[in-house]
């Protein structure tokens, strides 16, 4: 599945993860709602989008951020597809039939990829439990009766009137196997002659085979059906991503169980080339038995909300910014050796991914490489989401010290958790400093880039209940800027009296003391390397000696809030 382009529709997303179960049902049958009455050539401000969904109206109408109607629709449905795979419900507590995208097809005679395009046109579907315990994509049958009535010419090309007869059946039957044992053309091949003859649809013929095929116990054609196009096996994949077992598409494509699988394996070795890995090396994933000294146990760190995560807030007022920050104040936060645990382990799933990926061939791909290389990232993938989830308060932190630019506490926020999800990527454990360091700076130096951009979206957090969890927030949070000011200061005398010239440049420049408590001017290691003519392993050993002076000369509480 697609990522959701619109940046602030995807953050909308993460942060609706923290309200309550019948608050996040409610907001995605809304979601749904809006997806059905956008006009495709209209352009719609974010602003209004979040206000259909959530029910909360930002203060000031802003008349950026459009989007048009045939964007937002792409975007809704995945995020439909999201949020109801969060919040999926088993079909059978459903008072309706809710249809299969395989099944659907079948009823009215069209293939998946019309199926598709139907959703594109306003078919509502979401992710359900089915009968296998797997989620797949549904199609409820009120949606489908309101969607057939909104668009009847569909109907008729979908053949809901003019079905085949037994007789009609017969003879695409007798003519199949005429020319099938002729032995020139292939399935395919025959397929589009029939349809040709009887002018009837493609899909129509192949299902009246295979239907055939199934009550019959036989295969009509003599060989395999040929070389499948990538149409076709695009479909394939397709369908199974959605859930399709593969019996069930060797009967509807009419191939064999190794042919089935060859295929999957190609389109998923080809998925997994083209995506993008990158991760920070650490020396640790060379060593011998690093897979089993980084992955030996579990993360120590679930995440996971507490017991009362569904109840119903308290809080008074029907905002979203105050539910989200209060919810916000339950989230555990990560202690120093549990956070280096956790991107260790990120950054070495994405370096097993990335050497996986080096080696694969979609022709020779198999599905015991392929399913460890998927697992490497979707462990990642939840790892990351935990380090995200964990440091979300932080973000708050430092979106409440801007405030004062004028800009939206929201939107600030929404800004903030970007550059959050940013600064997971490239943040290096290995240093030794704290990811809240590395990610406020991160977020402040975005905040320097793009505030006059939000300042034009006036809104204060006047209400007392913001005011209130921000200094919860802050007292369970970020360290105090003004502490963090006096230990630079202490540092500053330190470095001083304890280090030497060369020491004094690695650690000014590596820990960012040149400079504002915000805007920090911080090098890499190898840039310091060679600003002194020194190799990257050699300036790592400097910062290791001088970093063991000032732990010897400076406080706990110093040292801590300096290195993170």
């Amino acid at each position: 599945m697609r990522a959701i382009e619109n940046k602030k529709l995807a953050e909308l997303l993460m942060q609706l993860r923290f309200m309550p179960r019948k608050h996040r049902m409610k907001q995605l049958d809304a979601a749904e709602k809006l997806l059905t009455e956008l006009e495709l050539e209209k352009q719609y401000p974010f602003d209004f989008v979040v206000f259909r969904i959530t029910g909360f109206h930002p203060k000031g109408r802003s008349r950026h951020d459009l989007t048009t109607g045939a964007e937002l629709a792409e975007d809704l449905r995945v995020f439909i597809s999201k949020l109801s795979g969060k919040l999926a419900q088993p079909v059978s507590r459903q008072r309706q039939k809710v249809y299969r995208v395989n099944e659907l097809a079948r009823n009215f005679d069209v293939s998946t990829k019309t199926i598709d395009r139907w959703r594109k046109r306003g078919l509502l579907a979401r992710k359900f439990v089915f009968e296998d315990g797997r989620k797949r994509l549904g199609f409820p049958e009120s949606a489908v009766e309101k969607f057939l009535k909104k668009n009847p010419d569909l109907i008729s090309k979908a053949g809901k009137f003019n079905r085949l007869t037994g007789k009609q059946k017969q003879r695409i039957i007798r003519r199949a196997i005429a020319l099938a044992a002729k032995g020139k053309m292939s399935r395919q091949q025959v397929i589009q002659c029939i349809a040709e003859e009887t002018g009837r649809a493609h899909e129509t013929i192949r299902y009246t085979i295979i239907d055939h095929e199934h009550n019959a116990g036989r295969s009509i054609f003599r060989r395999p059906a040929g070389v499948i196009d990538a149409s076709q096996a695009a479909e394939l994949y397709e369908l199974y991503k959605q859930g399709s077992s593969v019996p069930e598409l060797m009967n509807q494509f009419n191939r064999s169980r190794s042919s089935i699988h060859r295929i999957i394996n190609q389109r998923r070795a080809k998925a997994l080339l083209m995506s993008k890995i990158e991760f920070v090396p650490s020396d640790e994933f060379l060593q011998a038995g690093a897979k089993r000294k980084i992955l030996g146990e579990p993360a120590k760190w679930s995440g996971r909300q507490p017991a009362d995560a569904d109840k119903p807030f308290e809080l008074a007022g029907e905002s979203l910014l105050p539910q989200y920050l209060q919810r916000l104040k339950d989230t555990a936060v990560l202690d120093r050796e549990t956070e280096v645990d956790l991107f260790r382990r990120y950054n070495f799933l994405k370096y097993l991914a990335f050497t996986k990926q080096a080696g694969l061939d979609p022709a020779k791909a198999k599905s015991d490489e392929l399913r460890e290389m998927e697992g490497y990232l979707a462990e990642a993938k939840k790892i990351k989401e935990m380090i995200i989830e964990a440091n979300l308060r932080l973000v708050v932190n430092v979106a409440m010290k801007h405030t004062t630019s004028g800009s939206n506490l929201a939107d600030l926020i929404s800004e903030g958790n970007m550059s959050l999800m940013h600064a997971v990527e490239d943040f290096d454990y290995s240093r030794g400093v704290r990811f809240a360091s590395h990610a406020s700076w991160a977020i402040a130096k975005d905040y320097a880039r793009k505030t006059p951009a939000l300042a034009d979206r006036p809104a204060k957090p006047t209400t007392a209940v913001l005011a209130e969890i921000h200094r919860e927030l802050t007292t369970k949070g970020a360290a105090d800027v003004v502490a963090v000011e006096r230990a630079r200061h202490s540092l500053s005398e330190v470095i001083k009296e304890n280090l030497d010239e060369r020491e004094r440049y690695v650690i000014l420049h590596h820990f960012g003391l040149i400079g504002t408590t915000v805007k920090k001017e911080q090098k890499t290691l190898k840039q310091i390397g060679e600003d002194l003519g020194l190799t990257k392993e050699r300036v790592r050993q400097i910062e290791l000696l001088a970093l063991k002076k000032l732990r010897q000369s400076l406080s706990r509480e110093e040292f801590e809030l300096l290195t993170g």
